[in-house]
This record gives C-alpha cells, structure tokens and sequence, in this order.
C-alpha cells in the first residue's frame, strides 16, 4: 500500500472501518457511542469491524470480545501499536479521537488527510483500498462527476477559496500535488478587481437528434476484462463481498459510459424521447429504439383516458391479492377480453410476466415431472424451473432433433411432461419452431406452454401471437404474455382450458399470494386491446417498418441472426466492441439496449433494436446511418464499407 495510504491516526482508521461497514459518515461516529445501543451494529456486523481492523493493524492485534464502543477498540489497536514499538523508542501516548476532526499535521499532510477522507466518502472504498497511484477511472472507477465532489468537499474542509477548478489528474497522488500547487498560488496571490458583470450563461445547446457529441470520455489506458459473470460466485465468507466488488467494478463501466442502464426518461415513449444521462448530468433527445411499446398504444389517447377515469373511479389500487378483497370487476373483464383475444376458453391475469412464468410452470410441474426448455428461453422461464422442484431439461436452441432425444430419454424417467418455450426469443429475435414442437409433444405425451411476451401485437394476422402465426390456434396447451409490452399496461396472462386456469388459481403462488394489478391498468388494458382491434393498420406499419430497417441494416453488412419479428439483433460477439458500439450510437442520440452477459451468453454480446408502428420513414434512415457510423467508428464494420 502506498505511503500516505495508512497515514492517519489509528482511532481515525479505526471509525473509518466502522463507516465501511454501516451506513454512517465518519464524521457521525463519536468514539464514546455504544455500538449496539446507538449504532445499531449487531455481533455479526461487529464480527465483520473486527475482522476488518486486524487486516489493517495486524492478526497479532489484541480485541476485546465484547467491545461496548468505538473507543474500546481504539484503545485496544493503540495499546498494541505501543506494545509493539522498540523498547529505545518513546511511546506516544493515547489519546480519544473526536470523530470529524483532522489532527495537526504539515500542510502536506492535512491536505493529503482532506482528499483521503473525501475519497473515501464518496467511493465507499476503506483508506487501505484507496491507492494513491491507482488510476482514477481505470482502476478505482473516480469519473469526472466524482472526482468533482471529492475536489469540493477537500477544499471545503481545507478552508481554500474559491470554487475548485475543473481538474483532469490520473491518480490522487497528482490531485493531492495540484491543490497543494493551487494552495500556495492562492496564498502569494493578490485579490483580484471587482470584475464587470457578464450576460447569464444559457448553458450548453442541447444536440439534435443525429448530431455526435463532442463531449465523451477518453478511452482508458487499460481494460478492465472483467463481466458480470465474474461476480456471481464469490466464495468470500461475507455474503455482500461480491457486492462491494460488482460497486467498483460498475463505477469503472459508468465513467467511460459503457454501461449506461436505467437513465431515466423525461417524456413520453413514442418513436423519439427525452433522456436524462445521469452521468453528464444533461437531458437530450434520442430516436428511440429501445422501447416495446411495438403498436403504440401506451402514448394512445383512449388507453390513457381509459387509465385516469378508473383510477379516479376505483382509486390508486386495490391493496390486495385477487382472492381475498383484491378483484375488481375490470379484473374480470379484462381476463374475459385476453382469452377471447387469444380464442381461448379461459385466461387468468398475474402482477407481471415474470409472475405468470413462475406461477404457472411451478404450479403445474412437481419433483416427479419434468420441464422441457429451449436453451434460450427467458430467465422467468428459469427460475420457474427451478421453484417447481422438477427435473428441468434442456435442449438445443429450436434444435427439434435434440428436443426428441431429451423426450425419448426422459419417456421412463419422469411422469408429467412440459415443454416450455418462447414464442419469439427476446434477444434474438427468432421465432420458436412451433408445428414441430406440438408434432413431437402429441407423440411423446407432453403439454405445450408457448411465452408470448414479444410475440402478442406482433405475430399472426390479427396479433394474438405465435400459436395464430403458424396456424395452431387451440393446438397449444397454454399461451402465456405479458401485458407491459404491446398491450401498454402492467401484468401477466397465461389462456388454457378452464380448469387448468382455475387450478392455476388456487396453486399459482405468485397469484395466491400476491397483489393485483390496479383497475386503473386493467382499464387501460381493456382500452389496448379495444384500439388493437378496431386498428390493424397499426400492425401493418409496424411490419412495413421492420422489412425496411431490416434490409437496410443487412445491406449495410451486419448480421441480424435469423430474426423474424420486432426485434433486430445487431450482433458482435466482443463485449468490449458491443459496449463502445452502444456508447458511439447514443453519442450520436439513438438509444438501443446494449445486451452483454447475463443477458446474453459471453462472447456473444449484441446491440438490440426494437421497432416500433411509431418509427416514420425518416427515423428508420436516420437510424440505420447512425448504426453504420458508429460501427466503422469503433470497428464493428471496415470503415469503407457501402451501404
């Protein structure tokens, strides 16, 4: 560890270790406070602060075991740092820490102490983590906006004038250097002249749609080659090692705006919105192609009307699960309406998809049956596997040969049987080989349950799905959706005969046990299927859409896999390639999901764009340029390539 890394005062590190593992400052911990009493630090968060404070002073460091305070422990390191100092040497004696003070030091020193205490505060990181030569971004994840808050709150605390200046360091050890500098050239110089007003800054123009951002983050020296995988089976005794690991790792993401999830949208959702990037701290326009509002409906003015009017009639929800006191007649309605939709004699309604999928395979598949799935299926198809206790099979992606010899092997081996699959795979695009899937069910006596998260609005004449796309209405055991997708609401669905519904009712614990939907949403539900049906050329335009930006993107020489739906893949396979590609196509304002792991395998990372009925012809143009800009630029495509 670097020289000034341990340099502050043993009770100082000591509340430093005890701030790392609670959620106080350090300046809030007073060494006389009880620990259980007032700081609510339980014996296994007290286990964790001694382990902690013999990694940093020593295992030879004497603790007691029933430590009341903060000062007890100090107490204890500082007795066993005397203990351990050379006869010759004169002991310094002990004394209290009063936490949020500096101690007297050079003027070195009390400078590096400011920017120590404010890295600390707003990276999390303990001072043994914090190496002063490490770099800021690369290794520490300190972006422009952090680095910032430490710069204001060590100048604060050292009592220098002025705002801090925007500085760009590599380490905290050319921080600590520069306001060191800056220091002594405030000292020696003189106040400056009252200066003449000057007009109000409007601040930076916002950039158009299509426009390249000129402000983007300098590509780092090295690459962290790191995944999300790496963080998933951390054999660390404490559970939430893997957490503070995933936390530095993620910082280092967000400062070169390779992962940029979860920004928050300023606007409605329709073919272009309003973004705020929480990272720059600036709100722009983006084309929206991220979104699977695919037919429109939530922006529709019949859906949101349908919304208010109920809410204001029923009020916000209904504070309770659909069997006891949480059905509301919209309820019943809307389920009505979804398996007529679906021409299916019986629907149940669930909080959400991911419900529905849980819900229904664990209800249904027990220890001695078996689920069937495609490789590929959604993650809520996953998990229900793994609640129902069954034996879960798995096979090749739509790879039907290897669907019969997992039926064949598993005729004797198991009683009930269910093949579960997507309709439409959410991050390629593809469509399921349904007939086939039916065709080896029959022969094998298994049931059928088809996901039609992304297939509903999309696939067959009149949108009801996969099962109406091949022709195979009432040839499939069960048909399972989400209704946050093209249905513009919020919940999930599973149509099937009625006393397979019914038995879903009573055995779906995350039905049973779980609070409905607001008849508010199940209005405005009723009111998408209502404007889906009296308006097909909305399905129309959503496939004249998709044929076009398909073609483009394919002519321009990206491989899109073998999609068939609202949903193109750009696929590149590197994970770096396909994060720098996301962040070249955003600075150029389209925003698109970039897909890496655990959404995608390793190694085959991808860029996702979801069309849209919205999308008008000049955003498909645009859209398509900036995916070929971006690609050259960052490699994905030779830069000479044509169109």
């Amino acid at each position: 560890m670097t020289d000034l890394a341990h340099s502050a005062p043993a009770g100082r590190q000591v509340l430093e270790i005890i701030a790392s593992n609670t959620l106080y400052d350090v300046s809030q911990l007073r060494p006389e406070s009880h620990l259980e009493g007032e700081l609510g630090v339980d014996a296994a968060v007290l286990d964790a602060i001694l382990g902690d404070v013999r990694d940093r002073f020593g295992p030879d460091v004497r603790l007691p075991r029933e430590a009341a305070t903060p000062q007890d422990l100090i107490d204890a390191v500082e007795r066993s740092l005397a203990a351990s100092v050379p006869a010759t040497a004169t002991p310094v004696p002990a004394t209290p820490v009063q936490a949020g003070t500096v101690q007297a030091a050079p003027d070195g020193a009390r400078l590096a102490e400011a920017v120590m205490t404010a890295a600390m505060r707003h990276t999390h990181y303990r001072r043994d983590q914090l190496d002063l030569d490490a770099e800021l971004e690369a290794e520490l994840g300190i972006d422009s906006v952090v680095l910032a808050s430490i710069i204001a709150d060590a100048t604060e605390e050292l009592g220098l004038p002025g705002p801090a200046p925007e500085l760009t360091v590599p380490n905290l050890r050319a921080l600590i250097a520069e306001l060191r500098d800056r220091a002594a050239g405030d000292a020696s110089r003189p106040e400056p002249a009252e200066a003449a007003p000057v007009p109000d800054d409007p601040g930076p123009r916002e950039l158009a749609v299509g426009e390249l951002d000129p402000v983007r983050p300098a590509p780092s020296a090295t690459w962290d080659d790191r995944s999300m995988r790496d963080f998933m089976d951390d054999r660390d005794p404490d559970l939430f090692a893997k957490a503070r690991g995933f936390a530095s790792y993620l910082r280092g993401r967000e400062a070169e705006h390779l992962y940029w999830y979860g920004m928050p949208l300023r606007s409605r959702c329709p073919n272009r919105a309003r973004i705020h990037d929480e990272l720059t701290g600036r709100t722009r326009e983006f084309l929206m192609f991220a979104s699977n509002n695919y037919l429109g409906l939530a922006n529709h003015p019949r859906v949101i009307d349908a919304v208010c009017e109920a809410t204001r009639t029923y009020g916000a929800t209904n504070t309770g699960c659909r069997i006891i006191g949480g059905t509301n007649h919209l309820h019943k309605e809307l389920e009505r309406r979804l398996a007529a939709f679906k021409g299916r004699p019986a629907c149940i309604v669930y909080p959400g998809g991911y419900p529905a999928n849980l819900g229904a395979v664990s209800a249904l598949v027990k220890s001695h049956d078996a689920v069937i799935v495609d490789k590929l299926n959604h993650m809520s198809i996953v998990d229900g596997c793994k609640l129902s206790g069954g034996v879960r099979k798995i096979y090749g992606h739509n790879d039907m040969r290897a669907l019969e010899r997992v039926l064949e092997r598993c005729r004797d081996q198991v009683r009930g049987k269910l093949i579960v699959t997507d309709g439409v795979f959410s991050m390629h695009g593809d469509v399921c080989d349904l007939p086939e899937i039916v065709r080896l069910a029959r022969r094998y006596g298994a049931r059928v349950m088809v996901d039609d998260a992304h297939s509903t609005g999309v696939l067959g004449e009149r949108g009801s799905g996969t099962a109406e796309h091949f022709g195979l209405k009432g040839e499939v055991d069960l048909e399972l959706g989400t209704m946050s997708k093209t249905l513009a609401g919020m919940g999930g669905f599973v149509a099937g005969d009625e006393e397979v519904i019914e038995y879903l009712r009573f055995y779906s614990n995350s039905y049973v046990f779980a609070a409905t939907i607001p008849a508010g949403v199940a209005a405005g539900l009723i009111a998408a299927i209502d404007v889906m049906e009296e308006e097909p050329e909305r399905l129309t335009a959503l496939w004249a859409n998709i044929r076009r930006l398909r073609t483009d993107l394919i002519d321009a020489g990206f491989d899109l896999e073998n999609t068939q739906s609202a949903i193109l893949p750009i696929v590149v396979g590197d994970e770096r390639r396909a994060m720098e590609m996301g962040r070249a196509v955003r600075a150029r304002g389209l925003f698109c999901q970039t897909v890496v792991f655990p959404g995608v395998p390793l190694g085959d990372a991808r860029l996702r764009v979801s069309v849209t009925s919205e999308h008008t012809p000049e955003d498909l143009a645009l859209a398509a340029q900036i995916f070929v800009d971006a690609a050259r630029e960052t490699g994905v495509l030779p830069r000479g390539a044509d169109r």
